[in-house]
């Protein structure tokens, strides 16, 4: 609109003269501005977006010389009835011819001019909006490279570390060998949507190994993964959720076991998962969060299944007082796993 009144309030300056009254300026150049807006907004939302972007380089040709001379087609017996019974009653009527040809060469000059005016602007706002995705591409390659350095500088440290634990001290050196490959597990195969089952499963042999060698000689695990758990992908890091909570929230009895259970197993097109773990008495409805409030991380796993297994998945998780049990089934499509995952 402000377009418009800006163009209208250009015409009425530059074009009034004695020989007019302002009343017929304001009227001719209302009329030109109808027939210059109507020609403008079927070029920038029809002509230019359906014809030339797509190459239709005739049709367009065709159709904005046309489209032009309809409008001063229509113009010229308007502007001949306003001069002979509004401007000069009772005045012979103008050429038809020269209306015609003045009108067409108006609006033609007017719908040109404001269209390449308006695609200029619209070149200058795209390479703009370029050279600043350009900076943010370049701003976001920086911090990837800055976050593979200190991965980087982190290992280097956990190799000193290692090299400086006595070799009698083998539980340590073990602890974190373990927590290495926790680590680069993490950090260098996981940004990915889908990972072989196989290199996950490793992961959770590792984190149990982990937990084992931390955690009391009354805590017994039970890790029962079978033969034919392989040859397919999942999610990564999705089933360690259950693994990490199962091991935080275990009970802690001095006069009895405390166990942690976690199976692994094919049933049927799909997967069977289920891990289950002791608690103390008076942690019903705490612990791994099975609640609506549960835990964040209990809540983030619900979010990816419904994610990334919609219709896929079914979620079982129990408080029965002194332990929790979880049963995930997955429905896994039949795939052969890519031969470079495996290696």
């Amino acid at each position: 609109m402000g377009l418009w009144s800006g163009l209208y309030a250009c015409w009425i300056l530059l074009f009034h003269d004695h020989v007019f009254t302002i009343t017929r300026t304001l009227t001719v150049q209302f009329c030109y501005l109808l027939f210059v807006a109507a020609n403008y907004y079927l070029q920038l939302y029809y002509a230019i977006p359906r014809l030339l972007h797509r190459k239709r380089y005739w049709a367009f040709i065709v159709l904005f010389p046309t489209a032009i001379a309809l409008s001063a087609l229509i113009r010229t017996p308007l502007a001949i009835w306003l001069q002979v019974h509004l401007f000069r009653p009772g005045s012979a009527a103008p050429d038809a011819a020269t209306v015609f040809r003045l009108s067409f060469l108006n609006i033609f000059i007017w719908v040109v001019f404001t269209v390449a005016v308006q695609q200029v602007l619209e070149k200058v706002a795209a390479r703009q909006y370029i050279d600043a995705m350009e900076k943010q591409r370049i701003r976001n390659e920086l911090d990837f490279l800055k976050a593979q350095f200190n991965p980087h500088f982190l290992f280097n440290s956990i190799n000193s570390i290692y090299g400086s634990i006595d070799r009698r001290n083998g539980k340590a050196r073990s602890m974190l060998l373990s927590f290495s490959e926790l680590l680069r597990y993490q950090l260098y195969e996981c940004n990915v949507d889908k990972i072989v089952i196989e290199k996950e499963i490793q992961y959770i042999r590792n984190y149990v190994a982990l937990q084992q060698e931390r955690k009391e000689e009354s805590l017994r695990v039970r890790l029962d993964i079978a033969e034919d758990v392989r040859g397919f992908t999942v999610a990564p890091l999705l089933l360690i959720t259950f693994v990490e909570n199962a091991f935080k929230y275990v009970s802690n009895y001095d006069d009895r076991f405390n166990e942690v259970a976690i199976s692994l197993r094919r049933s049927g097109a799909g997967l069977l998962f289920r891990v289950y773990n002791t608690t103390d008495e008076g942690m019903v409805g705490r612990g791994i969060g099975i609640g609506e409030t549960g835990g964040i991380g209990i809540a983030n796993a619900r979010r990816r299944l419904d994610l990334q297994y919609p219709d896929a998945h079914e979620l079982t998780i129990a408080d029965k007082g002194d332990s929790f049990e979880v049963i995930l089934h997955l429905t896994i499509p039949s795939q052969v796993a890519k031969s470079h995952y495996s290696r």
